[in-house]
């Protein structure tokens, strides 16, 4: 108030209210009140009074407000007419007058922006009054608005705001009736002034925000008018100083970025304060959306064009110091403002505008690449598109300008890592390495491509001309000089580096952010990584190989030092110590480099101290804190939905702490270890400690994040936070195989003992990783003895798969949570995406766990469909901690979306898929009890699958068809076990066998005998089997072999577990049933017969199967002795070796057989069972009792029952007596008695376990062979096969196995010392036999294949003699035996040039001549 004059001014207003006016008419009584106060009262004064007289309420004070208006008015009025001025253009002058007095009562200056509370209450005032002298026009804008500008001091920022927010006049208004350069001046350093109380009290920070936000609408209304909308005529000023006001606050923000690190940290805070006016909120509905798109592009060009003084060559040496987490603040924030009015194209495209039409500012240029490829996820593919395109424009036009935009953006977008763009190394691969590239169109792209790199040489730092020079151009070989040219400039260059190229490590990271090592730090990460390379592989690395020998300065100098650095040596030999064995062992370490070592390391060993180990943690302690607490507020950021869009530049942030802490491990983001596989070891994960600290702190960090996001939001409003956090983690390589193989402890070894938190948290990450795939390499697992999977190498998806198993109550029960949890969140996540692009985002083989285990648990789940699907599992049930994962698996199986999703191709779980589930159940520890497993293999074979048609995973209704299915799962899951012992199927599940039996023998009931035995169908068991055989590649020959060998152990091992009546078909031929065993017969022939170790006689468990099952299913016929020696007398030329197994076996099979038919027929055995009876009672009759032996049947037969009969009585010489005994015409008796005798000695050779002694069994085929001689019978045509002329013994031949067929040749050289000179001329054939079994021989040996293993016989001493008797015989053989070995002779020279050579030495005529005259002179 003002003393005296407003004291009487009260009094006057006062007292006309408490007592009768002595005037007569309201005029008098106004008329003295201006007397009055033009004699005590100022005018300025009299506009702060009115707030003081107006009273709160009633008409009275209505009255009272009107009358001070009036008298104000009048007052006013009285003076200007005294005066001559206007009363408008006086209230003006005298209201700025009290502005003045009040801006100028600051008792600080420090408050120079803003007002104190005291000049808050009188501006309000005299606003109040303004506005009412407004509403009667007794006030002048125009000419307060130039009054303003005449003040001696000008106006406080916040006084001006409050003229604008009031609208006594506006901003715009104020500026247009000033100089433009005044205004401008006084704008900016209020603005600076009022950023830097941004920091005060609340009510001023609250003030300076609306200042600021107010004043920037103005700003971007006026100067960033669109020209379409026409401008304001009445403004010609406001518009250029409003652009000029943003233009010069743009400027003082980025003369701050180039020295940061010299600025007040107050003024930095003002700054970023500054930057609240590109918050696009700010606006909303105030600014015209063109308007705003025009600042943030003049804005975005304005800072890439600043000060642009840089040189292209300081751009490229300096860009790595340009990173996102290394460039200033501010920029990095005003960036990612911006980017928020465009999206990741329109950036880009503005970003290329400035290129192609400015000087540009490169450090400004390439921050704000890193900042687009951090920020923002689109942008990897828009700057693969734009180098492209820049590239095609150089090479059109041979434009060098284009050229270096493309390099330094290539280069700066690598910079950030794999996870966020492609290394530099593999981005100058694929545009430069191959013959499609730009420079391969002609002589001259070539010649512009190395005249450009040459001219960057001499800037270029070293990682960058190892790229260039490990990964050159393409270049044809008639233009090689240029390359060489290049390369040889490039070496000059890393020269003067003092980079030597021979230096160069083993694994050197060509696309690392940071200078070059020196070759001890480079030799350090080197050993490393070969250390990785051999723990897994356990062979010394190729590159160390090739390093030992064609560069050994660097592995002498270099590599040895750091490998052999002295340490204490654990007490187990660890990888190091394994690693420098191997190299010893190989030669690879000199021997008095190696001794050096061993003696450092005794030293170090007496004198260990605590102190370095501890120094050694401290020192990684500090990055390590320093990553967690970025990873505390990288959680801040994810909770708050309003903080999201600051998240990529905290995680960028999170990366570069993650590389402190990993160290050299983080710079493995070459392009070779970017295709190279990792390695797993699933049985046993180990980790480095280190490593392990890391990855459970980054673990910690996703499944705390989760939670805390879940708790606010559900996985659908959480953004894109934890997708880039995880991409994060794949794009350091180094860590990679540590976060898998800690994944492998966590889910596969203690997944059951996990809690609910710490499963939704791995559960989440294994959907982000699947989402990450691309970043992450092949993966090679190592599963130890038992492995679950067929395959060794797997994507991401596929690897889960494989650590999640279900095999008892423990580990279904946690799939059942993890599969729920995984599931659950991928719906919720990604619940706008179609099923066919959630098959990229989830492992499909996850949601087949869910539909085997779900049913598996609960009735209710059996049988329920997508109409079913009310029941709605929040993901915010899921986190609670009481949550029962049964009822939650079921919530998520009755969801329609759930439904919909199992009803893709991808998600559908077959049949075949159900089984290899459900045969990984150990039945003595499931969850299920044997009733409640037997129900659902029920209600899951014949309720489901059967049932269901084909393109759903079921059976179309087809027994024989579920039945191939089963058999093909048993023995597919069979192969992956570790059998134990050959064949035997102890790990399958004996349900599952049973529901085999019972569908094979419920086909065998309903099955009718077909009509027609020739054009009856093939039997569908033996289909299946024999189908599974064809057409098999498992790599190497012997990996085949074994493969082969190991499925027909199974084949046998199935067949027996079958009704034995299964083997045996019937048809109808006219009004007879007959038994059909010709499928069996081809089966045996072809492919059971060749896992017999006697060679000629199957196992006793499928013969007596096979012999049970035929006199079981002769019920059928009408005379079931008639079918069973119609079938056996067809074994005697269709299958011998059926015949000859019943002979081995007949001692055990004998009583069995009997016993059957007894029970079958009570009648007279079948008269071929009987026949074989009566050879044996022969046999033994003849060996004991001297009976003769009589020769019934198919001699073959009788001698096989003679040779097995003498080798189960351990022949003690009477048989040589015995064979003596035999009558006459027992030449085919006799050389199958050999026959046999050789298969024997065979098997001695190859399966010695098998009782056959190898001694015995040679003594027997001599005496055979010398009875054989003794009566001149011809035997080695029982070597000839039937291909080769021989047909005469080709029953036995084929009842051989294919791998006693082939040792043959063993055999028969076995028998040398029973080979007489008179054989030579007797058999004129016998040279040709030996030559082609020696050859054989040697082709056996030269591949390397099933010769004996040389504990049970020395190959080449085989051969040895096998050599020795021929060049012995040769020269004694008639010329007649020459005449038909041309076949043989060269394969024969090739083999033996020696044993060739004497051939056709001694082959022409003359030379028998000379030969036959000299032996006659002995």
């Amino acid at each position: 108030m003002a003393g005296a004059g407003g004291s009487a001014l009260r009094e006057l207003l006062g007292r006309a209210r408490k007592r009768k006016s002595s005037f007569g008419s309201t005029a008098e009584l106004r008329a003295a009140a201006l007397r009055l106060l033009d004699r005590h009262q100022k005018l300025s004064e009299l506009l702060l009074e009115v707030e003081g007289s107006v009273e709160p309420a009633g008409e009275g004070g209505i009255e009272h407000q009107q009358s001070s208006e009036s008298l104000i008015v009048s007052v006013l009025q009285e003076q200007a007419s005294r005066l001559g001025v206007p009363a408008a253009v006086l209230a003006a002058k005298k209201a700025v007058t009290k502005i003045e007095q009040i801006c100028q009562s600051s008792a600080s200056p420090s408050q120079a922006p803003l007002l104190n509370l005291d000049q808050r209450g009188k501006l309000s005032c005299l606003l109040r009054t303004a506005k009412d002298l407004l509403e009667n026009n007794v006030f002048s804008r125009s000419h307060f608005c130039q009054e303003i500008w005449k003040m001696k001091d000008l106006p406080v920022l916040e006084a001006v705001w409050h003229l604008h927010r009031n609208g006594i006049t506006g901003l715009a208004e104020l500026l247009e009736s000033v100089n433009g350069h005044a205004a401008e001046e006084w704008l900016c350093s209020s603005l600076c002034a009022l950023c830097e109380r941004a920091e005060g009290p609340p009510q001023d920070t609250e003030n300076v925000g609306l200042i600021l936000s107010d004043f920037a609408i103005v700003f971007l209304q006026n100067g960033f008018q669109p020209s379409e909308l026409g401008r304001k005529l009445e403004l010609k000023k406001v518009p250029h100083i409003c652009h000029a006001v943003l233009q010069r606050m743009l400027t003082w923000v980025l003369d701050a970025v180039g020295k940061e690190k010299e600025e007040e940290v107050s003024t930095l805070q003002a700054m970023r304060f500054w930057l609240n006016v590109f918050d696009v909120s700010i606006y909303k509905s105030a600014v015209h959306p063109d308007s705003l798109q025009q600042f943030f592009r003049h804005t975005l060009t304005e800072i890439l064009t600043y000060n642009p003084l840089l040189k292209v060559s300081d751009a490229i040496h300096k860009q790595r110091e340009w990173s996102f987490t290394r460039t200033c603040s501010l920029l990095t924030t005003l960036y990612c403002k911006l980017f928020v009015a465009f999206s990741a194209k329109e950036s880009i495209c503005q970003l290329q505008r400035v290129l192609e039409t400015h000087e540009v500012n490169w450090q400004h240029v390439l921050s704000c690449v890193s900042t687009l490829v951090v920020c923002q996820a689109e942008a990897e593919q828009l700057f693969k598109d734009l180098l492209s395109h820049l590239l095609i424009k150089a090479f059109e036009n041979y434009d060098m300008e284009n050229m270096i935009t493309a390099f330094l953006i290539a280069r700066q977008a690598a910079l950030e890592g794999p996870a966020v763009f492609m290394p530099y190394s593999e981005w100058f691969k694929a545009s430069f390495g191959n013959a499609s590239s730009h420079h391969g169109s002609s002589k001259k792209a070539l010649v512009f491509l190395f005249e450009f790199l040459s001219e960057l040489v001499p800037f270029e730092v070293a990682p960058y001309l190892k790229v260039h020079i490990m990964y050159p151009p393409f270049v044809p070989t008639k233009h090689r000089s240029v390359l060489l040219e290049y390369i040889t400039l490039a070496k000059t260059r890393l020269a003067d580096l003092k980079v030597a190229i021979e230096d160069m490590g083993l694994y050197e990271d060509l696309s690392s952010t940071h200078e070059s090592m020196q070759p001890q730090g480079q030799a350090l990460r080197d050993v490393e990584k070969a250390l990785q390379i051999f723990e897994n592989t356990r062979k010394i690395p190729t590159s160390v190989i090739e390093a030992s020998i064609f560069r050994r300065p660097y592995y002498t100098s270099w590599f040895l030092p750091a490998l052999l650095r002295p340490r204490v040596l654990p007490k187990t030999p660890d990888a190091r110590m394994a690693f420098i064995d191997s190299l010893k062992r190989a030669d690879k370490i000199p021997s008095n480099l190696y001794s050096t070592y061993v003696q450092a390391c005794r030293a170090r060993k007496e004198k260990m101290l605590q102190e370095e180990s501890k120094v050694e943690s401290s020192h990684s302690k500090e990055p390590a804190e320093h990553l967690k607490a970025e990873l505390a507020a990288l959680r801040v950021l994810i909770v708050d939905q309003a903080k999201h869009e600051d998240v990529p530049a905290q995680i960028a942030v999170i990366s570069d702490r993650l590389s402190s802490v990993l160290g050299h491990s983080s710079d493995e983001n070459e392009a070779a270890a970017l295709n190279s596989r990792i390695q797993v070891n699933v049985s046993d994960p180990s980790l480095e400690p280190c490593h392990q600290s890391v990855v459970d702190l980054l673990l910690t960090s996703f499944c705390q994040n989760l939670i805390a996001a879940s708790y606010f939001n559900p996985p659908d409003r959480q953004g894109p936070c934890l997708s880039l956090f995880v991409k994060m983690m794949c794009g350091h390589r180094s860590l990679i195989s540590a976060l898998l193989g800690r994944l492998c402890q966590l889910i596969y070894h203690q997944g059951p003992s996990l809690n609910d938190a710490h499963i939704l948290g791995l559960a989440a990450l294994m959907i982000h990783l699947c989402e990450s795939r691309s970043l992450i390499p092949e993966i090679e697992a190592d599963f130890g003895i038992s492995q679950p999977v067929a395959e060794k190498v797997f994507s991401i998806s596929e690897f889960w798969s494989c650590l999640l198993v279900c095999r008892t109550e423990e580990s279904l029960s946690f799939c059942t949570r993890f599969c729920t949890a995984a599931v659950s969140y991928l719906l919720c996540k990604f619940s706008s995406f179609s099923c066919d692009d959630l098959c990229a985002l989830v492992p499909p083989s996850l949601v087949k766990k869910l539909q085997h285990v779900v049913p598996r648990l609960s009735l209710e789940a059996r049988g329920i469909t997508s109409k079913e699907g009310k029941a709605d599992l929040g993901w915010s049930s899921l986190t609670c901690p009481s949550l029962n994962y049964r009822r939650a698996s079921l919530c998520l199986w009755k969801q329609a979306r759930f439904q919909e999703l199992v009803k893709g191709r991808a998600f559908q779980l077959s049949f075949r898929e159900w089984l290899l589930l459900e045969l990984e159940v150990h039945p003595e520890k499931d969850v299920l009890s044997a009733s409640e497993r037997q129900d659902f293999h029920y209600w899951a074979i014949y309720q489901w699958y059967l049932p269901a048609p084909s393109a759903s995973g079921g059976c179309d209704g087809d027994l024989e068809k579920a039945c191939g299915i089963i058999i093909d799962c048993i023995l597919d899951f069979s192969q992956r076990l570790d059998l134990g012992s050959c064949g035997q199927l102890r790990s399958v599940s004996p349900d599952i066998l049973c529901k085999l039996q019972e569908m094979v023998l419920e086909l065998g009931c309903r099955r009718r005998p077909l009509s027609g035995c020739l054009d009856a169908k093939r039997h569908f068991l033996f289909e299946i089997l024999q189908g599974r055989l064809k057409d098999r590649h498992h790599g190497s020959a012997l990996g085949e072999q074994l493969w082969r060998q190991q499925e027909l152990l199974l084949h046998r091992r199935i067949l027996v577990g079958l009704p034995a009546s299964a083997l045996i078909a019937t048809c109808r031929k006219g009004k007879k049933t007959l038994l059909d065993c010709e499928d069996f017969f081809h089966y045996v022939n072809s492919e059971l017969k060749n896992i017999c170790s006697r060679g000629y006689a199957l196992s006793y468990d499928i013969t007596a199967h096979f012999f049970r099952g035929l006199l079981n299913a002769s019920l059928d016929c009408e005379e079931s002795a008639e079918g069973v020696n119609d079938v056996l007398t067809a074994c005697q030329t269709k299958c011998p070796i059926v015949l000859f197994s019943a002979v081995l076996w007949w001692p055990h099979l004998e009583p069995v057989l009997c016993s059957q038919w007894k029970r079958l027929f009570d009648a007279p055995l079948p008269e071929e069972l009987e026949r074989l009876r009566e050879c044996q009672s022969s046999a033994m009759g003849f060996l004991s009792s001297g009976r003769v032996f009589p020769l019934s049947g198919p001699p073959w037969i009788s001698a096989a029952f003679l040779h097995c009969t003498v080798q189960q009585h351990s022949p003690q010489g009477r048989e040589r007596n015995a064979l003596r005994r035999l009558g006459t015409d027992t030449e085919q008796f006799l050389v199958s008695l050999l026959f046999f005798s050789l298969m024997d000695l065979i098997s001695a050779k190859i399966a010695p376990k098998e009782g056959v002694d190898f001694k015995t069994s040679l003594e027997w085929a001599l005496e055979i062979l010398q009875c054989l001689e003794e009566r001149g019978i011809s035997w080695p045509l029982l070597f000839l096969s039937a291909e080769e002329g021989s047909r005469k013994y080709s029953v036995l031949r084929c009842a051989a196995s294919d791998r006693h067929s082939r040792l043959l040749p063993v055999a028969f050289y076995s028998l040398t010392p029973g080979f007489h000179h008179e054989l030579l001329t007797r058999e004129h054939f016998f040279l040709y036999v030996a030559l082609n079994l020696y050859i054989q021989l040697l082709q056996l040996f030269v591949e390397g294949k099933d010769l004996p293993q040389p504990q049970q016989a020395d190959p080449l001493e085989v051969i040895s003699t096998a050599r020795q008797f021929l060049l012995g015989a040769i020269p004694r053989c008639p010329a007649k035996s020459f005449g038909n070995i041309g076949l043989l002779l060269e394969a024969c020279e090739k083999l033996d040039p020696e044993v060739g050579a004497t051939l056709q030495h001694f082959s022409r005529p003359a030379a028998s001549m000379e030969v036959d005259e000299e032996l006659l002179l002995f």
